[in-house]
C-alpha cells in the first residue's frame, strides 16, 4: 500500500501531518482486538458528544452520519448509557496520557490508528487498551448477563475504549 499524507487542522492541532500506511480496519496489532469501530462508538454515543466535533475532516463522512455530538459541551445524556464516564482532558494531560501527536487522547489516537496511521505510541495505547478488561471482570462479577442497568459508569467507560459492554 502506498503511504497516504494526511494533513491536520482543527481547533487542537494546526499543520501536524501523518501518514497512512496500512488499509482502514485492518492489520492491527497483535492482540488488539476492539470490539467497535470509531463510527460504532461515535453512533452509540461516548464521551458526551463533545469529542470530535470539529475533526470531520480528517475522518470518513460516514462516520458523523448518525453519531451522537455535541458541539456546546461535554452531555453525558448523549453517552449510550446517560452517564458521565470520562474525566476531564486535564485530568489526562496531569497524569501524562496524552501522547503529543494526540492531544485528545485514546480515542483519537484509535481513530486514526483505525484509519491506517502506526506510531511510536501504539504499544503504550494497546496496553492501556487492554487494561481495561479489569471492568469487564468487575461487571461479570457483580451483574447479571445482560442487565445494562448494572454499573453503567463501567459500561460507558467500556465503550469508551471500544469494547461492547452490552454483551456482557
Amino acid at each position: 500500500m502506498k503511504k497516504q499524507k494526511v494533513t491536520v487542522s482543527d481547533l487542537m492541532q494546526k499543520g501536524y501531518c501523518y501518514f497512512i500506511s496500512e488499509p482502514p480496519g485492518k492489520n492491527f496489532h497483535p492482540g488488539f482486538l476492539p470490539e467497535l469501530t470509531p463510527r460504532q462508538m461515535l453512533e452509540m454515543g461516548v464521551f458526551g458528544g463533545k469529542y470530535m466535533t470539529d475533526c470531520r475532516d480528517e475522518f470518513p463522512e460516514d462516520w458523523f452520519t448518525h453519531a451522537k455530538l455535541s458541539h456546546e459541551r461535554h452531555d453525558p445524556e448523549l453517552n449510550y448509557f446517560g452517564v458521565d464516564a470520562s474525566q476531564p482532558l486535564s485530568v489526562w494531560l496531569e497524569k501524562g496520557w496524552i501522547y503529543h501527536e494526540d492531544p485528545r487522547g485514546w480515542f483519537q489516537w484509535y481513530c486514526r490508528y483505525y484509519m491506517g496511521r502506526r506510531c511510536p505510541d501504539d504499544e503504550r495505547q494497546i496496553k492501556r487498551w487492554k487494561a481495561m478488561t479489569r471492568h469487564i471482570a468487575q461487571i461479570k462479577k457483580h451483574c447479571k448477563m445482560g442487565d445494562l442497568g448494572c454499573r453503567q459508569k463501567q459500561r460507558q467507560a467500556l465503550l469508551n475504549w471500544a469494547y461492547d459492554s452490552r454483551k456482557i
